[in-house]
């Protein structure tokens, strides 16, 4: 058996630095990883469900209405996994469990049979801010709790869910 040397030493430490840099690198920039905690987005999302989200596609194309996005919070240090509503500059409103942009009545196809919103009086988000929901709106601490999301607390845009297995696939990539 050879005997450690000084440059085993360095070689394995060069080998630790550049796994943890690139982990880093494609961590902060090309892929979240990401955790359903609770069944806020259910049935789209399982609870428990785990994969990655799209860092680098929300980086380079945004966001648009529906698409599924992981927010972070400040207080309390977590992340949040929702469905994006209202876009800048938009007026929201919820009458009679229908989704109204702009004055104009607007189709959920996502939302489960008997899912319904209640009255959201009219408001018009910042040109930095999202209204992001639940799908599963009795049970969801989003916009309606936390008020509009800022841009800035947006990390990724949909997920590559890898467990639980059979529901391995793409939702909102």
């Amino acid at each position: 058996m050879k005997k450690p040397t000084e440059s085993d030493a360095g070689d394995f430490f060069k080998t630790l630095f550049w796994s943890f840099a690139v982990f880093f690198v494609t961590a902060t920039f090309i892929i979240r990883p990401v955790q359903v905690q609770g069944t806020s987005m259910f049935p789209t999302l399982q609870p428990g469900s785990v994969g990655f989200s799209n860092t680098i596609g929300y980086r380079l194309g945004g966001a648009e209405r529906f698409d599924i996005v992981i927010l972070r919070l400040d207080e309390p240090k977590e992340y949040l996994v929702k469905r994006l509503i209202g876009l800048p500059g938009e007026t929201v409103e919820y009458k009679e469990g229908t989704l109204y942009i702009n004055g104009t009545a607007v189709e959920e196809p996502f939302l489960a049979d008997g899912i319904v919103t209640n009255d959201i009086p009219a408001f018009t988000l910042k040109d930095n801010e999202y209204y992001c929901l639940g799908d599963n709106r009795p049970v969801s601490k989003d916009s309606r709790y936390y008020g509009p999301f800022k841009q800035s607390q947006v990390s990724g845009k949909g997920i590559l869910v890898l467990y639980p297995f059979q529901y391995f696939g793409v939702v909102n990539w």
